[in-house]
């Protein structure tokens, strides 16, 4: 039942429609007859600003025309698939020929129609354009929902490191490769590890962690291994170890930097020999698990100092992937914060309001020694001790000093202040001298720069082309 109230619900959403034409009487006649078929409709009479519309805008459909002054309706169908490949579009023509319906259908046109146009023909052939884009719609929904469950989801980013990191889980998720994932302390590294193996071939088996760091030494070949009973004063039953339960599955090694000397030489053979023995037994029994283990450790430097062993370091290593901190890719906090406001609006059983622009503003200007760890605790403490229904700067934590935003700034954030002798000059001029500003600000990156300006990477892109600008 939920399932098709959520259909139903992706189906009432109104489809967006770009029309273009340069007669702008019988686009807004076009427009007219498809906002009575349930379409959101943006009329543009011409193309050159159809094609800004195009870049700047989402749209599930673009009605074109063929013949047009600066750009053709052959131009809107190319720009528009490589801006907004999911859309449909079709295209209208007086001067309909063979050659030209072959281009546009060759350049993925959903349809061609001619001119005088038949409207009901114009509302059958968007209607059934419409029905595609919702399908899209209705399996990335249903892709972002397993994703949730089951997929990267859970690590969060839009930053071009995070982007390379999930590249990066992609390819080596559906190996058996034993992974060795590095990162400070509160990155989300176990989070990687999920999903690693949430997208290899051994997710419907258990994953299993284990973090060394909070085991004492007495106990911690017992948890690997388990043990028979008698094997030890207080061994009253047999136990099974990890290495057992996590069989088919993948076993996490958390804190791999904390691990005593003796037990890395008994992990080390368990890897060479892919078997292991029971603490108080001689029968060997073999194993079926991926190893995927984690530090905060500098393990090379360990290996010098001979606290770590170099053999074990190599098999561990096999692959290595490395977490990045938070305040490497601070544009990706306001994601962050919005993942985390939904996980504990339901945990807390809550109506949470999204952070104020101040309060988003100050949390991307501190430093996150505790990284993401630090950052989930800093909102659940926010919603917890908030008053008046408004998480502001009046909520953060005391450490996170509150950032002040004008009233004129927008959603663009406090780039800079004091820019009077700005005041006459063109709007270009102003454009670029921010976008400099929010270049030189964030030291050339350019998903926090887009974040802080308020506008898309790929317009913030499009903009230092244009301004000839460095970044």
């Amino acid at each position: 039942m939920e399932k098709n109230d959520d259909n139903s619900n992706l189906n009432r959403i109104a489809i967006r429609a770009l029309i273009v034409d340069d007669d702008e009487g019988h686009a807004q006649a076009v427009a007219d007859s498809l906002e009575r078929i349930n379409c959101d409709c943006k009329v543009s009479s011409s193309s050159k600003r159809a094609i800004e519309l195009i870049e700047n805008e989402n749209f599930d459909i673009v009605v074109t025309d063929l013949m047009m002054d600066e750009f053709d309706g052959l131009d809107i169908l190319t720009r528009t698939k490589k801006e907004l490949p999911d859309a449909e579009v079709i295209l209208l023509t007086g001067h309909g020929t063979i050659n030209s319906a072959v281009a546009a259908m060759q350049g993925g046109a959903y349809t061609y129609l001619t001119k005088p146009l038949d409207i009901n023909e114009l509302r059958t052939a968007v209607e059934k354009a419409s029905t595609r884009v919702r399908l899209i719609r209705r399996n990335a929904e249903l892709s972002r929902r397993l994703d949730e469950k089951f997929g990267f989801e859970g690590v969060v980013g839009n930053s071009p490191v995070m982007h390379k990191l999930i590249e990066r889980l992609k390819n080596v998720a559906p190996t058996d490769a034993t992974v060795l994932i590095q990162g400070e302390s509160g990155t989300g590294k176990e989070l990687v590890a999920r999903a690693l193996h949430q997208n290899s071939e051994r997710k419907n088996k258990p994953f299993v962690p284990l973090n060394i760091s909070a085991l004492p030494e007495s106990i911690l070949e017992s948890e690997l291994f388990g043990h028979e009973a008698g094997a030890f004063t207080g061994a009253v039953t047999r136990r099974i170890g990890k290495f057992e339960y996590a069989a088919g599955g993948t076993l996490f090694l958390d804190e791999v930097g904390e691990m005593p000397m003796e037990t890395q030489i008994k992990l080390l053979r368990v890897l060479e020999d892919r078997k292991i023995a029971r603490i108080g037994s001689n029968e060997e029994k073999k194993i079926n698990v991926r190893l995927v283990a984690a530090t905060n450790a500098p393990l090379q430097e360990m290996v010098r100092k001979g606290t770590f062993r170099e053999d074990l370091y190599y098999r561990l290593q096999v692959i290595t992937i490395s977490v990045p901190p938070l305040r490497e890719r601070i544009g990706d906090i306001p994601l962050l914060i919005e993942h985390f406001l939904k996980d504990l609006a339901k945990r807390h059983d809550c109506e949470v309001t999204h952070p104020t622009r101040a309060a988003i503003k100050s949390l991307m200007a501190y430093d996150w020694p505790g990284n993401i760890r630090q950052l989930r605790s800093a909102i659940e403490r926010m919603i917890l001790l908030d008053m008046d229904g408004v998480l502001d700067v009046d909520d953060l934590p005391e450490e996170i000093t509150p950032v002040e935003v004008g009233d004129d700034d927008h959603d663009s954030g406090t780039v800079m202040s004091g820019c009077d002798s700005l005041i006459g000059h063109p709007m270009k001029e102003v454009e670029k001298f921010y976008i400099q500003k929010a270049l030189e600000i964030t030291g050339g990156k350019r998903e926090e720069a887009s974040a802080i300006l308020g506008i898309g990477e790929r317009t913030l892109y499009r903009k230092i082309k244009e301004y000839g600008l460095k970044g």
